[in-house]
Parts: structure tokens; C-alpha cells; sequence
């Protein structure tokens, strides 16, 4: 049995130490938690509590919030984790002090500083679930002159295309919030089928002129992986706009990377009822990618560097120290792309009045120079490739069917967690220490089914001698499929027809080869 008392007292203790809680607020604080757990006097004596300040994270204490509101009839099972976010969010400094803060760190210790404020903040208060983050699969594969990084993600479910498709026609404003990403999510409580957000903590900014803010991603897929998202509830969308609010973003936070899906079902990310955009502290893999060989000019701009970068799918590198410059060639690259068709390529921009060509900016900072990563995306399907043409491809569905967005275009790959359990399986299978059965794996029903062939073909290249040979044949075929994915999401591919092709589309916009 949890003792409610000394829970008052530990939560307090942190509160001090990391959450902003002021010495002079702590009676009427402990006061309201005694009301919160039906509690009528604090402890008398509540011994050494100076380890709470050592936590590096709130686990335990959240998990004693828990097992005390399901003891003493506060919240049942399911709303338990409700309720914990209720009482961190309780603890954690209004919105406008945080905003406060972090507005002043900035202006007298640099923006560094403010955003590990920030980020310490949303971890300390449990929004950041660093934990749980912990717990996801992490590898690097060496390909060559560049390297994939590949995450399987164990806290956030996988989703359909079809599914993400159905967020553009449904309604803006149906349900309070309106969506996962609205301000309005600031404080909220939850439901049973949208989260609570008590505990979020958001930083006001101007984008383009509008009014949006940032926080950081619960799932956090890289360092300080944060969110930077439009008050306006409205749909994604690649416009000369976008190109201006991912300058003004590196302008004001010169640490991070930005980034925007690529706004259409397939290759638009998860999310496209909202407009928002991906960043952080962490450099991608793409950003390591070095210019292809050939060199090219642009008469029209030329204080921007313009080159091909040598990566997997189709991606424009521009390089100025001339905002205007710069941002006046992206804006003629997204008007431009948005009417291309190159049919050698299989490249369309519309059929039947429904467009299909889009593209993701990146934008960051190094030193003084703007650095804009174009990568160029088309949706369209075709009958063999009714999920798209230049997105995964069947055979690689069992690994990554969800659509290709920003992060994995960049070369992180975030994969479901299903694949923990059933890549040991295979391995087991490989190794001999489960049965291979073709005829099993073949019904339909089977947990391993739709890997049937790839273990099939694992297989038919012999036994492995240990289940830690085993493990690393199966994750080099994994780390295969991914490569081969991002080859897939290229429209203009390597060979002599997209080498031409591309050509073709920068010539569009004035540049040429050097």
C-alpha cells in the first residue's frame, strides 16, 4: 500500500528540485495534493526524502501515483495514467512561466540553454517519456559512404495509409481538441480515446508571420525531437509560405533542423489535418550525405550553391548565406515540382485532377550558411504498386508498409514494434531452435506470415550456427529492405533516364550543369 502522505511530501521534494516549484508555494501546494488524495493532514514526519533528488527520471513516483488512486478508489485501471498526468501537470509551471523562462534564458544565456530548459522541463514533468524511449531497438547500418539509422519503435502503433488518408476529408472541427497537435490540447484531460495533456508544456513563436508554437514529441525519435506546429487548425500544405516559416524557424533556433512532410497520403507522414513541422538536435543521415560529382550553377541566384545530393532518393542541396537568395530559389523549386511530369520517369503531377507531386524542405543552420534539403516526393499508384510507385514496394511490407515520411526520407527509420518479437522468431526459425514449417507460415493466420518469404529465402541460404549468427542475418536483411525502400521513394532513380530526368526538372528552375 501506497502511503498518500509521504507521496504528497516526495512529489513536492521534486517539484523543488525540477519543476520550477517555489519554497514560498509549497503549503498551498501541498495542501491542494492533500485534497487530491483524500487526505486531511500532511505526514508528521516524513524521514529523508534527498533521493528523490537524484531522479533522473519521475518513473517511480508516477507509478506511485498510480498504485495510490487505484487503491484508494481515486481513478480505476484505465484512468490511472490519467490521472498521473493530471497531478505532473498540476506540479509543472503554468504555460506562461515556462514561456517566461525560457524567453529569458535565451536572451541572457543563448538559445542552447533555453531549449535544455525546455527539454528537461517536458522530461522531469513525464511528457517526454524518456523510459519508454529507452526501451525502443537501436542499430546503424554502414552503407558504403553513408549510414541508415534504424529504430524499432515500441510505444507508438503502426498505421495504415488508408487510415492517414481519411484525416484530409474529416472534419476540421469535430471534437474538442480538434486534433493531437491543436493549442487547445494545452492542459487538456483526456478521454478514452485522446490522451491527456495536462502536463504539455509549449514555447509561442512566429512563423511566416502566424502565430504557431513548438514542444517536444512524447516519442522523441532523435535528440530533443521536437514539433513545431501552427495555432491555425488547418491541413498541410507545400507552399512559397512553407519556405519563409523553416527560415524564420532556423533564424530563431539556430541548433535545430527543420523539416515538413511532404503534405499528401502516402508521403505526407502521419498527420495531415495540421499543419506542422519536425526538428530537432540531431543531425540526419541525408545531412551527412555528401554533392554528387557533378556540379551545377543557376545564373538567376547566383549566391546559392545548387548541387544533387548523393543519396538514395532525389534530393536538391541548396547552400547560401543569402536568406533571400536561397529562399527565393526553394519557392521556385515548389512551384515548379508541383506541375512536373516527366513520363519516362514515371513521374506525373496529377492525374484525374488529383495531385501527386510534393516535396519535403529541410532546412538548418552550419556556422553562418542556410542549408536546404529539397527532397522531391511523388504519391501516385499504379496497378502493380497500388500503394504507390515510389513508396515501399510489396515485397518490403512485411518490414515497413506505413507511409515513407520526412523522418525515414532522411534516413532514420522508425519500424513497428511488432518486428521485436517476430525478427527473434525468425531468428530461432534460422537457427534451428524452432521448427521451420513453409506450410504453417503459409496460412494466413499465422503471427509470421507475412514474413513467409523472407524467411523462405533466409532459409534456402542454410542454417545459421548460433542464434547470435542468426540474429545479425536477420537484421543485415532488414537494413537491406530499408535501403532498398529509400531506393524505392526515389523518382528520379540512378540510372541514365533519371539522371537526364532530373536534369530536366532543375533546368525548370534556371539551374544547369556547370
Amino acid at each position: 500500500m501506497i502511503d498518500g502522505k509521504i507521496l504528497v511530501e516526495k512529489l513536492l521534494v521534486y517539484a523543488e528540485k525540477f519543476l520550477g516549484l517555489i519554497k514560498r508555494d509549497e503549503i498551498y501546494f501541498r495542501n491542494l495534493l492533500l485534497r487530491e488524495f483524500g487526505l486531511f493532514e500532511p505526514a508528521e514526519n516524513a524521514g529523508d526524502l534527498s533521493y528523490v533528488e537524484k531522479m533522473d527520471v519521475p518513473d517511480e513516483l508516477v507509478r506511485d501515483i498510480a498504485a495510490y488512486a487505484t487503491e484508494n478508489g481515486i481513478a480505476n485501471d484505465g484512468d490511472a495514467g490519467r490521472y498521473c498526468t493530471y497531478i505532473m501537470g498540476l506540479l509543472s509551471p503554468l504555460p506562461s512561466k515556462v514561456n517566461e523562462t525560457f524567453r529569458r534564458i535565451k536572451d541572457t544565456q543563448g538559445i542552447e540553454k533555453a531549449c535544455e530548459y525546455f527539454y528537461n522541463l517536458s522530461v522531469k514533468n513525464d511528457y517526454v517519456q524518456k523510459t519508454a524511449i529507452s526501451r525502443n531497438l537501436k542499430w546503424e547500418y554502414r552503407d558504403g559512404d553513408n549510414t541508415l539509422e534504424i529504430t524499432v519503435n515500441l510505444s507508438k502503433p503502426e498505421k495504415d495509409n488508408k487510415e492517414i488518408a481519411k484525416l484530409l476529408t474529416a472534419p476540421k472541427k469535430s471534437k474538442y481538441p480538434a486534433c493531437l497537435l491543436c493549442k487547445e490540447n494545452e492542459g487538456f484531460e483526456g478521454t478514452a480515446t485522446h490522451p491527456a495533456r495536462e502536463n504539455i508544456r509549449t514555447i509561442s513563436l512566429t512563423l511566416g508571420g502566424e502565430p504557431w508554437f513548438v514542444q517536444y514529441s512524447p516519442y522523441a525519435y532523435f535528440n530533443e525531437h521536437l514539433i513545431a506546429i501552427s495555432e491555425k487548425h488547418s491541413p498541410m500544405h507545400i507552399e512559397s509560405d512553407t519556405i519563409d516559416k523553416v527560415l524564420d524557424f532556423v533564424d530563431y533556433f539556430p541548433n535545430y533542423m527543420i523539416g515538413s512532410n511532404a503534405a499528401l497520403p502516402i508521403i505526407g507522414g502521419s498527420i495531415l489535418n495540421h499543419e506542422h513541422f519536425q526538428g530537432g538536435g540531431h543531425v540526419m543521415p541525408m545531412h551527412k550525405a555528401p554533392l554528387t560529382a557533378v556540379r551545377y550553377s543557376c545564373a538567376k541566384y547566383p549566391a546559392v550553391k545548387v548541387g544533387v545530393a548523393d543519396w538514395y532518393n532525389s534530393v536538391i542541396r541548396l547552400i547560401s548565406r543569402d536568406r533571400k537568395q536561397i529562399g527565393d530559389l526553394a519557392k521556385d523549386i515548389v512551384k515548379s515540382w508541383a506541375g512536373f511530369t516527366c513520363a519516362e520517369c514515371g513521374i506525373f503531377a496529377e492525374t484525374d485532377g488529383v495531385k501527386h507531386n510534393s516535396l519535403s524542405p529541410v532546412c538548418r543552420k552550419v556556422g553562418d550558411e542556410y542549408v536546404m534539403d529539397m527532397i522531391l516526393r511523388n504519391n501516385i499508384t499504379s496497378a502493380e504498386y497500388p500503394d504507390g510507385v515510389f513508396h515501399a514496394h510489396p515485397e518490403y511490407h512485411n518490414i515497413k508498409k506505413e507511409g515513407i515520411g520526412l523522418i525515414e526520407a532522411m534516413g532514420l527509420f522508425i519500424l513497428p514494434g511488432r518486428l521485436k518479437k517476430q525478427l527473434a522468431e525468425i531468428a530461432a526459425i534460422l537457427c534451428g531452435e524452432k521448427e521451420y514449417d513453409e506450410a504453417a507460415l503459409a496460412d494466413k493466420e499465422n503471427y509470421l506470415y507475412a514474413h513467409r518469404d523472407m524467411i523462405k529465402e533466409l532459409i534456402s541460404k542454410g542454417k545459421a550456427a548460433t542464434f547470435a549468427e542468426a540474429e545479425k542475418r536477420v537484421t543485415d536483411k532488414v537494413n537491406d529492405v530499408c535501403r532498398n525502400i529509400l531506393l524505392n521513394t526515389a523518382v528520379f532513380k540512378k540510372d541514365e533516364r533519371g539522371v537526364k530526368g532530373f536534369d530536366a526538372f532543375l533546368a525548370t528552375v534556371g539551374v544547369v550543369r556547370a
